[in-house]
């Protein structure tokens, strides 16, 4: 079990969620229970499955609930885009936002290569 506070994956992509948080504060109150609640299990799920994944045994859990993560962040992309085309977001909002998932993608997606490779734990 790793502790994920540690993780740096884990840091950025808690800050990504209050951002979003944040940001959706100021979405039309029609949205409530449609995009401002699916962007915030989207982009919550993301440190959350990192969490989880630090919780369990074995490297082999710990890709899978990256796996998971990766795929919030995809969903978060969309509905970013979405957003954005709907003019809820500025376009500096949407630039910032998306930036902060690709960068986010890389770390994971490195993460989840060292989990898989010859060399074995990460801290990324």
């Amino acid at each position: 079990m790793r502790n994920f506070h540690n993780l740096r994956v884990w840091q950025r992509s808690h800050k990504l969620t209050l951002e979003v948080y944040c940001i959706t504060q100021n979405f039309s109150g029609e949205e409530k229970f449609g995009l401002i609640s699916q962007m915030r299990r989207s982009s919550s799920s993301v440190p959350t499955n990192i969490a989880e994944g630090c919780g369990r045994n074995g490297d082999a859990e710990l890709k899978r609930f990256m796996v998971f993560s990766m795929g919030s962040l995809s969903e978060l992309e969309y509905q970013l885009l979405l957003s954005n085309d709907l003019n809820y977001l500025s376009n500096q909002e949407f630039t910032n936002l998306n930036q902060q998932i690709k960068e986010l993608k890389k770390m994971l997606t490195t993460f989840i290569k060292r989990l898989t490779g010859p060399q074995g734990r990460a801290n990324s």
